[in-house]
């Protein structure tokens, strides 16, 4: 059974002036996209700024949006890590908060081979019980999973169930759901390119754009399903200049932003992020409302 279907939102962290997590944010979060038709809440991944928290503030972020969601909607957390070591830690320590599943990104940095991806996401997964959705995202750490590796990943471990597909190459998508044939739920990475991955059999999306319209998102994915593909498009390409504009950036800086405009948040990043360059803002803010985003 898919952990979740439709619209996952990759949440971002909020922190207070003095650059700690404001945890009573966090909570207001997830109340917002509970009330907002999310399908499901990741928590601590990369635009939950998961690289600057310390263990403590990792765990602590997780165990609150585990107890603020209270199984209303599912909640998985980001746990992964270069370190195989650490992503065991971590995620043996996500699994103890009451967590549905877990997304683990491919090692970054150090990188590994093909073998090394097998060896280092099936002992991450036999140290926990819950689902994993693996995270391929080459941009970010230099590591691809290649289709033949996630599907050998799926059909000898029982609990890698997903992927989160943020490679951007539609080919490589369906070649993976080729091979799979059902084996491997997809997630859409790229907000840009949601209903073409559901198109290849694709069951959602973990959403940056979510976290600005998290209804929308929602819908454009409950559209397809049900069979209304035309909807399903316009919202899709409605989307296009708001995903360039939350992108102009390395993200979260400009969902931060985007956070901070609706007053969610005080758009606060840690370093070595940066606050938005003002053009970049500008454009942002543009985006917004052409799109029909009050603020």
């Amino acid at each position: 059974m898919s952990i979740f279907t439709g619209s996952g939102v990759a949440m971002v962290t909020p922190f207070k002036e003095n650059m700690e997590v404001d945890y009573e944010k966090l909570r207001e979060l997830v109340e917002f996209h509970v009330e907002h038709k999310t399908d499901a809440i990741i928590v601590c991944g990369t635009s939950g700024e998961s690289s600057t928290l310390t263990v403590e503030e990792h765990l602590e972020c997780i165990a609150v949006v585990a107890e603020q969601a209270n199984g209303r909607i599912p909640v998985i957390a980001g746990t992964g890590s270069n370190d195989t070591t650490t992503a065991i830690e971590l995620s043996q320590e996500a699994e103890k908060c009451g967590v549905d599943g877990l997304l683990i990104v491919t090692p970054y940095y150090n990188k590994c081979t093909q073998n090394g991806l097998i060896e280092h996401y099936t002992r991450i997964a036999e140290s926990v019980d819950i689902p994993i959705i693996m995270y391929n995202v080459p941009s970010r750490t230099g590591t691809n999973i290649l289709p033949a590796t996630a599907v050998k990943l799926a059909k000898n471990v029982k609990n890698i169930v997903a992927i989160k597909e943020a490679s951007g190459n539609i080919s490589q998508v369906a070649e993976l759901a080729h091979l799979a044939n059902g084996c491997i739920d997809i997630y859409s990475g790229n907000d840009d390119q949601i209903l073409p991955l559901m198109s290849l059999g694709g069951i959602g999306v973990i959403s940056v754009t979510a976290n600005i319209i998290p209804d929308d998102t929602h819908d454009l994915c409950a559209k397809f399903f049900e069979g209304d593909t035309e909807g399903s498009r316009e919202l899709q390409l409605k989307a296009i200049d708001l995903c360039k504009a939350l992108f102009c950036e390395v993200n979260p800086i400009p969902v931060k932003k985007a956070t901070q405009l609706l007053g969610q948040t005080n758009g606060k990043v840690r370093l070595p992020l940066t606050e938005m360059e003002p053009e970049h803002a500008a454009q942002l803010e543009k985006a917004m409302r052409d799109y029909g985003i009050e603020f």
